[in-house]
């Protein structure tokens, strides 16, 4: 299973991170997307897109831009369960990726990767190292490209289309910095978890 990566590194009964692979959803719905702040040894952004039944995933450390000059270095990470777009909370301190995670942005997705006139199957444009999509989320919309530049590395670039999404003035990693799912912050989140509390 492409998770099992993802099971390897966890103590899930530890880390209360979700455990499920494959959440049943309806094939006709547009695919999910979903990006997560994680305040882990380093504050970064999760960039994840459901893709054949799970979420193909990146660390970006410098998060999502709306400007369409800025190149955000997107790092591949493993896959995660579906049920992972909808995990908030804080991962122990001694557990992988310990630290407060919260979901910045969320939405579906539309694939426009181009192939011959046609779309190319997010599988195989993601085979092929470079990925079109249009997001519909509460933060970010429009076309973001992701475009592989070290396979050994598993580095990729994420860069905003200029659509009319596109919006070089707007930062919405500094300005819009809480959770589209609770309205909390990082702190927030961590004081809600706290043992002392």
């Amino acid at each position: 299973m492409s998770t099992s990566q993802y099971h390897r590194k966890r103590n899930l009964a530890k880390s209360g991170e979700p455990g499920l692979d494959g959440l049943s959803r309806d094939s006709g719905k547009s695919p999910i997307f979903v990006i997560q702040k994680h305040d882990a040894s380093t504050l970064h952004y999760d960039f994840r897109l459901e893709v054949d039944g799970v979420l193909k995933s990146w660390a970006v450390p410098k998060g999502p831009s709306t400007d369409p000059s800025e190149k955000r270095l997107a790092i591949e990470v493993e896959d995660h369960p579906l049920d992972y777009a909808q995990f908030e909370g804080t991962i122990p301190e001694g557990e992988y990726g310990a630290g407060t995670v919260l979901i910045w942005d969320r939405g579906t997705y539309q694939n426009l990767t181009d192939k011959d006139g046609g779309i190319r199957p997010m599988d195989k444009a993601l085979a092929a190292g470079h990925v079109l999509v249009r997001l519909d989320g509460e933060k970010l919309r429009g076309g973001y490209a992701l475009q592989r530049i070290d396979d050994d590395k598993g580095q990729w670039l994420l860069v905003k289309m200029d659509d009319d999404a596109a919006d070089a003035r707007r930062n919405p990693v500094s300005t819009e910095p809480d959770s589209v799912a609770s309205d909390r912050s990082l702190d927030d989140i961590a004081a809600d978890e706290s043992p002392d509390r």
